[in-house]
């Protein structure tokens, strides 16, 4: 696929995601397991596993080169003839203010502290520390270097998550919640809320507010925060 994937270089496409979500923009790189767009303002920076089908974007006049975008734009850096991966791509946005869309109706805001086996920590403003499952992340933007999220201010972001022990994998992480009270994929869904019971092989137990039990199917859990 990525053979023909590069065939698309410096082309503009129209990306649909998992999710029902589209990215458009020109396609600049192509990784090993990530593609990276330019859609005049932003990189935008898409795992292939999560590409649906792609559509040449034939009206397009939004769109620029870019060679031409200002300063304003931030791309990560990489060597000339290094290729870009998924962990790559985490590893070289780490501590920096990103973008990203995980699940729901709308991208999380913040930045990468930690990045371990299968899952990233992820600061954000709103929702504050947040287990990220590295394979459900289906797109990453950098800031631009003097934009901050919701213009607040650097004292507004600490640098060190205080009292934070890690987990290798996010089962084992999750697994540490038990007895306390959990929010999953940004409690989208009522179900997704409540305090953890047990987590045997695939399958994770809640309690709701109603005290009743909910299973929940570990593949499909997205975001993990702790209330």
């Amino acid at each position: 696929m990525n053979k023909i994937l590069q065939e698309l270089i410096n082309e503009a496409i129209v990306v649909e995601l998992s999710g029902k979500s589209t990215k458009s923009g020109t396609l600049i790189d192509v990784g090993s397991d990530t593609i990276v767009l330019f859609n005049g303002f932003d990189y935008i920076y898409i795992p292939i596993v999560h590409i649906q089908h792609i559509n040449l974007d034939e009206d397009n006049s939004y769109v620029q080169d870019s060679s031409d975008t200002d300063n304003s734009s931030f791309v990560l850096p990489k060597e000339e003839n290094d290729e870009w991966s998924l962990r790559k791509v985490l590893t070289q946005a780490k501590g920096i203010f990103v973008e990203i869309y995980v699940t729901g109706n709308q991208p999380l805001h913040g930045y990468i502290t930690s990045i371990m086996n299968n899952y990233f920590v992820f600061h954000s403003p709103v929702y504050k520390t947040m287990y990220i499952t590295i394979n459900h992340l289906k797109w990453l933007i950098p800031y631009p270097q003097n934009q901050r999220p919701y213009g607040l201010e650097d004292h507004n972001f600490p640098v060190q998550m205080a009292n934070l022990l890690l987990s290798r994998t996010f089962e084992v992480q999750l697994e540490k919640c038990k007895g306390k009270i959990i929010i999953l994929n940004i409690g989208e869904k009522e179900q997704y809320i409540g305090k953890l019971i047990k987590v045997i092989g695939p399958i994770v137990e809640l309690k709701n507010a109603r005290s009743k039990p909910v299973l929940i199917n570990l593949q499909h859990i997205k975001t993990l925060q702790q209330a």
